[in-house]
């Protein structure tokens, strides 16, 4: 099968949130559109997006105070935190002020002065989890509701800035002795400023973004620095959504994002996800980091089967994406 007609197959898939984020990223769309704006009409029809803001009213009901704990907000991943980061990935329409409940109470957790006094500096290093405030900053950004919490997301993105360590990451590791940043704790905070930067063009911002992106590309988002070997062989696994857990394909799509997946450090990387094809043209997953039944990493929404044989709607949206920016393959427009 041609990736043409695969785009068309997803396009006449039956879950709206599909054929808009085909449109966006794939067929370079935007919300103005009439095509776009047709599925807009209908994406709260979508399974997936239903599902995300059930999600959301649930854990809104929950809440009755201003000091809002970690075990909630964060909960894997049915929390607030992962649900809004959910929506921004798949490009839920922006602009929807009756997100704004939920986005503040994630913001309270995130700037509580109680969470931020825990995180200790070791060595001249800030030990934080910055994915979390990586997720919190695009999430707010991306869905177009920045604009209501500006110094809030103005106090996110500087305390990423001011805390990035040397090599251009970042780490929660509390072990004296940890100098390099995480892979996990690094891709979430770029693709966060990489989103800020271009709504504000604030030069820090963008010198952070060039910074963060050198610690995946210099390693081919999976190497070893020195030795060319694989890191992690989890890291090699086509996987949707990735959340907090790093691999390549969700660093080449960050990297994608950025503009610099042009750069001749991704050609393993791109080499590696075009091995991953199957015959008739979309991607698989690979590895499932959710659960659909009430358990530990219980998702609200299902994202999709685990087959190495068929494709996943979602995986391949962002396969075709990443080969599309670094023109690998040729989609009519």
């Amino acid at each position: 099968m041609k990736i043409n007609e695969v785009i068309k197959k997803l396009l006449a898939s039956k879950d709206p949130a599909i054929q808009l984020k085909v449109y966006l990223r794939l067929l370079e769309h935007d919300y103005e559109s009439h095509e776009v704006q047709k599925v807009v009409s209908v994406i709260k029809e979508s399974p997936v997006v239903s599902g995300l803001l059930s999600a959301l009213s649930a854990q809104e009901k929950v809440y009755n105070t201003k000091e809002i704990g970690e075990g909630r907000v964060y909960k894997k991943w049915e929390g607030i935190h992962w649900v809004l980061a959910d929506l921004a990935d798949i490009g839920y329409p922006p602009g929807d002020q009756t997100l704004l409940a939920s986005i503040k109470l994630e913001l309270n957790w995130l700037l509580s002065k109680k969470r931020w006094a825990s995180k200790k500096t070791l060595n001249g290093r800030k030990r934080f989890c910055a994915s979390q405030e990586g997720n919190g900053l695009f999430s707010i950004t991306s869905l177009g509701l920045a604009e209501h919490v500006l110094e809030e997301c103005s106090i996110l993105a500087n305390r990423l800035i001011t805390y990035q360590w040397q090599d251009g990451g970042w780490n929660c590791d509390v072990r004296p002795e940890a100098k390099n940043s995480s892979y996990h704790e690094s891709a979430i905070p770029l693709r966060a400023l990489n989103v800020f930067e271009r709504r504000t063009s604030d030069p820090k911002a963008k010198k952070a973004v060039d910074q963060a992106s050198e610690l995946f590309l210099k390693r081919r988002f999976y190497k070893k620095l020195n030795t060319n070997k694989i890191i992690d062989r989890n890291w090699t696994k086509l996987s949707y959504p990735s959340y907090w857990m790093y691999n390549f394909f969700f660093g080449l799509k960050v990297i994608a994002e950025c503009g610099k997946i042009e750069d001749s450090r991704c050609e393993d990387a791109l080499q590696l996800l075009e091995s991953k094809q199957l015959p008739e043209g979309g991607f698989p997953a690979e590895q499932k980091n959710f659960f659909t039944n009430k358990r530990s990493r219980y998702s609200p929404v299902d994202w999709g089967e685990l087959n190495r044989r068929k494709m996943n709607e979602w995986v391949t949206i962002d396969a075709f994406y990443i080969l599309k920016e670094a023109n690998k393959i040729d989609l009519e427009v």
